[in-house]
């Protein structure tokens, strides 16, 4: 229950502080797709690069195993990459 509270936290924090940088207008999506305005991209490699460091060091510290991941299943992540990306550029028409 704990576990589940601290990670909407933390979500409800990361989707904030999108917010207030300005991250979620339609502008900025519309250049990042138009590869104009690099500020989402880099907002979530900053992001990604944090949190990676974070578990990792956790890890190391012997606080956190990671899971064991099962195999890819290629046809489904096809399919619902060809369902987000058509969801996405039809949203964005």
């Amino acid at each position: 229950m704990s576990t589940t509270i601290i990670v909407l936290f933390v979500g409800l924090f990361f989707g904030f502080s999108l917010n207030k940088a300005g991250l979620t207008k339609y502008n900025k999506i519309v250049n990042a797709f138009r590869f104009t305005d690099m500020a989402v991209l880099k907002y979530m490699l900053t992001a990604l690069v944090v949190s990676m460091s974070g578990l990792y060091a956790l890890r190391g510290l012997g606080l956190i195993t990671f899971p064991n991941v099962p195999a890819t299943y290629i046809v489904g992540n096809l399919v619902g990459g060809l369902v987000f990306g058509i969801g996405m550029a039809l949203t964005g028409y």
